[in-house]
């Protein structure tokens, strides 16, 4: 059975910064893209960024420049890398298997 813990999250105020960490265990890591979703209320998941089994990353717009995924195949954790956080980075941010299963979701809160 897939399954994915965040952790990382919590308060920080605007200029700050924070690692998020998703530890998958039941699937063969190494072979999987996986991404970075952040959720606010009343608004639609959104990516955030992803990293492919190759390495490759991809980030929102919005994001790019202060937010950095990383993978280790070796512990099966994917990673966020969070600077110069701002008070619209505020959400839910979800670990997610591209094309598969999420996990939990961790929040995270910047205070102004």
């Amino acid at each position: 059975q897939v399954q994915l813990v965040e952790s990382g999250g919590g308060l920080v105020q605007a200029g700050g910064s924070l690692r998020l960490s998703c530890a998958a265990s039941g699937m063969i890591f190494r072979l999987n893209a996986m991404e970075w979703y952040r959720q606010v209320p009343g608004k639609q998941r959104e990516l955030v960024a992803g990293i492919t089994s190759g390495f490759g990353t991809n980030y929102a717009d919005s994001v790019k420049g202060r937010f950095a995924i990383s993978r280790d195949n070796a512990k099966s954790t994917v990673y966020l890398q969070m600077n110069s956080l701002q008070p619209e980075d505020t959400g839910v941010y979800y670990c997610h298997i591209r094309g598969g299963s999420w996990g939990q979701g961790t929040q995270v809160t910047v205070s102004s």
